[in-house]
């Protein structure tokens, strides 16, 4: 519109007001706005699609033709400052931004594992993710320990009247897939006990702890174990005490997350055995190398003898 006087279209209306009257109102009526309203909307400024996340974050013109500051919407830094929302539709490019807003700078590789579990996740969890389930995500995927043993699946039957059953289905170092079942306590305990199967350990859980990422019955839930070989395990680890000197079993922990709280349980369980058979495979390489070099002073030393006799 023009100024007053030069004959043009003038309405003194301040677009930064539209978005607080729009709350105002709300509040005062208690009529909830909907969601898709234009310009006013929660979603009016949030793009899920990959295209155009993806347009958004090279040029924020290519889909606004208003920008949310101009009727009092600040956005400021948060979703990546383009209205991104991260959930089942967005592309590489938009989950590669974020982490990297988030400050990680993470490998291709490792990247591509947490975009493949994002859209695992994405696809059963409403609304996007938000950037703590995002971070449990890289947790539990980009800084997991070697994974020699990978799940692959389960199912659980469990109820009041029945025996908690567990089948699980993992993919061990020779990439064969192996499925095995089991029962238990309760259903995370006949997963644990499924897992020692296939996988043929013995461990002691120490420790046990959940919580939930975020809030609402859809959250992430993320779940942090402690797990020690027994006595007549085929892994066993031990350590000396920093402080007693005294030799003791070494514990591993392990954390998974994921929005079905079994899930989560075995993926932590399974990366406290993946760390635990890690530190076996580096403890029996460097036994092979302090054997190797002291093979090799014995033999130098009875060279020695050998030449000066």
């Amino acid at each position: 519109g023009g100024q007053l006087g030069t004959g043009r279209l003038y309405t003194a209306i301040n677009p930064v007001h539209i978005s607080p009257t729009s709350r105002m109102v709300s509040e005062y009526s208690g009529m909830i706005c909907q969601p898709h309203k234009a310009i006013v909307g929660n979603n009016a400024f949030r793009h899920e699609s990959g295209i155009h996340q993806d347009g958004m974050i090279k040029n924020k013109n290519t889909y606004e033709i208003m920008t949310p500051e101009s009727i009092g919407l600040m956005r400021g830094e948060s979703e990546s400052g383009a209205g991104i929302v991260l959930g089942k539709h967005s592309g590489r490019n938009a989950v590669s931004t974020r982490l990297s807003e988030l400050g990680y700078d993470l490998e291709p590789d490792k990247l591509n594992a947490v975009f493949e579990r994002f859209k695992v996740v994405a696809e059963k969890k409403k609304g996007g993710l938000e950037d703590d389930d995002l971070e449990a995500l890289v947790s539990d995927t980009a800084f997991a320990s070697d994974e020699h043993w990978q799940l692959s699946d389960l199912q659980v039957t469990t109820g009041m009247s029945g025996i908690p059953t567990a089948t699980v289905t993992m993919v061990g170092p020779d990439g064969v897939a192996r499925f095995v079942a089991a029962t238990g306590e309760g259903p995370v305990d006949a997963v644990y006990k499924a897992i020692d199967k296939l996988i043929g350990v013995k461990l002691k859980l120490e420790t046990y702890g959940m919580q939930a990422v975020t809030e609402g019955i859809d959250a992430l839930a993320t779940t942090r174990v402690t797990v020690s070989p027994m006595m007549d395990s085929t892994f066993m680890a031990t350590a000396i005490h920093s402080q007693s000197g005294k030799n003791q079993v070494r514990t591993f922990s392990g954390s998974g997350s994921d929005g079905d709280v079994v899930v989560a349980s075995a993926r932590a369980y399974v990366s406290a055995i993946n760390k635990m058979i890690t530190w076996n495979k580096r403890r029996a390489a460097q036994a092979e190398a302090d054997e190797a070099i002291k093979s090799t002073k014995v033999a130098a030393v009875a060279f020695e003898e050998t030449t000066a006799s």
